[in-house]
C-alpha cells in the first residue's frame, strides 16, 4: 500500500472508528476492531508494495487482452499471495457500479472505484468467485465439485474464477483429476492458485500456469509503508522502532503489520525503539556495536561484561550471537559497497560506527569474525548452558585475532627462512603481545591510537626447527604412510585405483583405473601435504602409467606360483600326492630362501619321492 492510503473498506461500518483514544470511553456503536493486516488490507494493484515486476507484467497482459486461463502465484508468507488472487479476481470481474458511464467490456486493472462486484468478492461470499483452502479440502471430490461446477456459466459476473490457496496441500489423485479441466477450461472459467512450496507443485500443473514469484518487501520499503499507516492511525512511532519491527518481519509484510498492532498496543499508542525492542527480545542495536568493537580490540574482559550485562537485560545468548553475526555482515558489505548506508531502516550508529569499522578493519579479520560467529551460534543453540556457550565463543573470537591470516604467516615463514640462511635479518616490528586475562585480539592493531607509546620488544628467540616429515620416493611408501596414519580408506585406494606415471620429491603425477571417483586427486594432494608438512602436488596424467599396487602384488604372486609349479621337487609331490595342490606360496618370516641344499641330495629326494616310500622310511624336507 502507498504511503497515506486509506484503509480498507470491507466491513459494513467503516465510518466507525477502529481506535480509541486512551483515556476515552469508546462510543457505544464502534466496530469491533480489526487488526491492521486486515484493516490495511490492499484493494487494487496500485495498493501493492514490492512487487512491481509482477503488476506491470499483469497490467500489459490485460492492456494487450493476453489474459491466461490459470495463474499460479508464490512467495513466503505474508507478500500478499491471497490478496493478489482476490485483487486479480476484482480485475476479471470489474464493472463499475450502477448509474457509472463508459462500462468497461473487458477484464481491467484500472479500478478507481469499487465496482458492482468488488465487495462481495474482497469478503469472499460472490457467488462466482469460489475460494478454496486446500490445506482441509485434499481429496478428489472437491476438486470434483470444482469440475462440475465449471460447466457452468457465471451468474452475475464475467468470469467464473476458482482461488484455491495452499494448492499445494491437493492430493496426487487431486491434481491428476484437475489436469484436463485446467488446460483447456470453458472461456469463462479462471483458476488462480495460491501457494507457499511452489516445489511441492507438480511440473503438469505448473506448465499450464502463468507463475509469479512474490518478492519479499525490502526493509526499507517496509518502513515507509508502516510510517504511512502510522499516520492514518495518529500513532506516534519513532524511526528507529519502525526500522526494527520492518527487519523483524524479514520482508512478510503481514507479520510487519502484526508486530505493529503489537507494539502500538505495548505503548498505548506510541511506539519507542526501547518498547520494540523490548518486545522482540532484541539486544539494544548500539549496545551489539558496543560489544563488536570491544572484539575487535581484543578486550575479552569488556566483551564478557557487556555480554552479561545484556544476559541480565533480558537478552537471549543466541540473539546476541546472532546479532554480533549480522552486524558483521554489514560492516563487511559496508566495505564493498559504502551506499549500503543509505538503506533507510538503519539507526544512525549502525551508519557511523559501521563506516568506521569497515574503514579500519582488514577483510581478512571480518571474513573470520563471520565464520566464528556463524559455527558459534549454532552452537548456542545446542548447548545445555547457552550463556556458557556464547561467552566461550567471545573468547575465541577476541583470541584468535591473534593469529594471522595464512598469507601473512606464509610470508612470516619465507621471511624466517631466507634469514636463517645468512641472509642478513630485517628488521621487524614487534610481535603482538599475547592474549592476557583481560586482553586478547590482534584486530586491536588496526583499532589501537596511532600516537600509543610502543611496547618494548621481547628478545628474538631462534626459530626452533621443524622436524623433518616422512621421506617418500615410491607408491609403497605413500601407502605405508596412509596405513601409519590409519587411514585405511586412502590406504586402498593408493593400492587398488591409482596407477604411478611419475614420482618424485614434491610432485606426484598418477592415472586412475576405469570408476575411480577423480576427486581422489585433490584428497591425496590434501593428506599428503598434512601428513609429510611439506607441499606436494598431485596431478592427474591421461598416461596409462604402471600397474597399481594391488596389481603388481598379483603379478607377483602369479609369477612365484608358475615358478613353484615348475619346480622338479614340487611336481614329485603333486604327482606322489592325486589330489593335492598348491593354495599359496610364502616366505616364512625371517627366511627370505630355504636353506641351501647340495645338488646329490636334491636329486636323491626327487628320486625317493619317484619310487614311493616304504613304511618305515621317513622323508624331511
Amino acid at each position: 500500500m502507498s504511503e497515506g492510503a486509506a484503509p480498507q473498506d470491507d466491513a459494513p461500518d467503516d465510518d466507525a472508528p477502529g481506535f480509541a483514544l486512551p483515556g476515552l470511553d469508546a462510543p457505544a456503536n464502534a466496530a469491533p476492531y480489526r487488526v491492521l493486516a486486515r484493516k490495511y488490507r490492499p484493494q487494487s494493484f496500485d495498493d501493492l508494495i514490492g512487487q512491481e515486476a509482477m503488476v506491470r507484467t499483469l497490467k500489459n497482459a490485460f492492456a494487450s487482452n493476453r489474459i491466461a486461463q490459470a495463474y499460479i502465484l508464490t512467495g513466503v508468507r505474508g507478500v500478499g499471495k491471497t490478496t493478489t488472487a482476490r485483487i486479480l479476481a476484482r480485475a476479471l470481474n470489474y464493472e463499475p457500479p450502477d448509474g457509472a458511464k463508459d462500462a468497461p467490456s473487458a477484464p481491467t486493472l484500472d479500478m478507481p472505484v469499487l465496482g458492482r462486484h468488488c465487495r462481495d468478492i474482497i469478503e469472499s461470499r460472490h457467488v462466482d468467485v469460489q475460494e478454496m483452502d486446500a490445506a482441509s479440502n485434499t481429496g478428489i471430490g472437491d476438486v470434483r465439485e470444482i469440475i462440475e461446477a465449471a460447466r457452468y456459466k457465471p451468474v452475475l459476473a464475467r468470469y467464473k474464477v476458482f482461488i484455491i490457496d495452499e494448492v499445494h496441500m491437493l492430493s496426487t489423485a487431486a491434481f491428476n483429476g484437475l489436469l484436463k479441466t485446467l488446460e483447456e477450461p470453458p472461456e469463462h472459467v479462471k483458476f488462480i492458485f495460491a501457494t507457499t512450496e511452489i516445489r511441492k507443485v507438480p511440473v503438469t500443473v505448473l506448465s499450464r500456469c502463468q507463475r509469479f514469484d512474490l518478492r519479499r518487501v525490502d526493509a526499507g520499503v517496509l518502513a515507509q509503508h508502516l510510517r504511512g499507516i502510522c499516520e492514518a492511525e495518529h500513532v506516534s512511532v519513532a524511526p528507529e522502532a519502525l526500522g526494527l519491527v520492518a527487519r523483524a518481519a524479514e520482508g512478510s509484510v503481514r507479520d510487519a503489520l502484526s508486530l505493529l498492532d503489537q507494539a502500538i498496543a505495548h505503548g498505548s499508542g506510541t511506539v519507542h525503539a526501547e518498547e520494540v525492542r523490548a518486545l522482540l527480545g532484541l539486544a539494544d542495536k548500539a549496545r551489539v556495536i558496543d560489544l563488536f568493537e570491544a572484539l575487535m580490540k581484543g578486550d575479552i574482559g569488556a566483551a564478557l561484561t557487556e555480554l552479561r550485562e545484556q544476559y541480565d537485560a533480558g537478552a537471549d545468548p543466541a540473539v546476541a550471537i546472532s546479532d554480533l553475526a549480522e552486524f558483521t555482515h554489514f560492516v563487511t558489505r559496508l566495505k564493498i559497497i559504502p551506499e549500503t548506508a543509505a538503506d533507510p531502516s538503519l539507526i544512525e550508529a549502525e551508519r557511523v560506527r559501521g563506516a568506521e569499522f569497515a574503514s579500519r578493519l582488514s577483510m581478512r579479520v571480518l571474513a573470520r569474525a563471520w565464520q566464528m560467529l556463524t559455527k558459534g551460534l549454532a552452537e548456542v543453540q545446542q548447548a545445555a548452558k547457552p550463556m556458557q556457550a556464547a561467552e566461550m565463543v567471545l573468547v575465541r573470537l577476541a583470541y584468535a585475532a591473534d593469529l594471522p591470516t595464512p598469507d601473512e604467516a606464509l610470508r612470516r615463514l619465507k621471511e624466517d627462512a631466507a634469514n636463517g640462511e645468512g641472509a642478513p635479518a630485517a628488521p621487524r616490528s614487534p610481535p603482538p603481545p599475547g592474549p592476557s586475562a583481560s586482553g586478547g585480539g590482534g584486530a586491536r592493531l588496526a583499532l589501537a591510537t596511532q600516537n600509543a607509546a610502543p611496547r618494548p620488544q621481547p628478545a628474538e628467540r631462534a626459530p626452533e626447527p621443524v622436524p623433518a616429515g616422512p621421506r617418500l620416493s615410491t607408491m609403497a611408501d605413500l601407502a605405508a604412510l596412509a596405513s601409519s596414519r590409519r587411514d585405511l580408506r586412502m590406504k586402498h585406494a593408493i593400492e587398488n585405483q591409482m596407477r604411478p606415471v611419475a614420482f618424485e620429491e614434491g610432485r606426484i603425477e598418477i592415472a586412475l583405473m576405469p570408476g575411480a571417483s577423480p576427486a581422489l586427486v585433490q584428497e591425496l594432494q590434501n593428506k599428503v601435504s598434512d601428513w609429510t608438512g611439506r607441499r606436494w602436488l598431485v596431478a592427474l596424467s591421461q598416461d596409462a602409467g604402471e600397474l597399481t599396487l594391488a596389481e603388481q602384488k598379483d603379478a607377483e604372486h602369479a609369477s612365484m606360483m608358475t615358478g613353484v609349479r615348475a619346480d622338479p621337487l614340487v611336481a614329485a609331490v603333486l604327482e606322489r600326492f592325486p589330489g593335492a595342490s598348491i593354495v599359496d606360496v610364502r616366505t616364512r618370516p625371517g627366511e627370505e630362501q630355504a636353506p641351501d641344499m647340495s645338488p646329490e641330495e636334491y636329486e636323491g629326494l626327487v628320486a625317493a619321492l619317484n619310487e614311493g616310500p616304504g613304511p618305515d622310511d621317513e622323508i624331511e624336507f
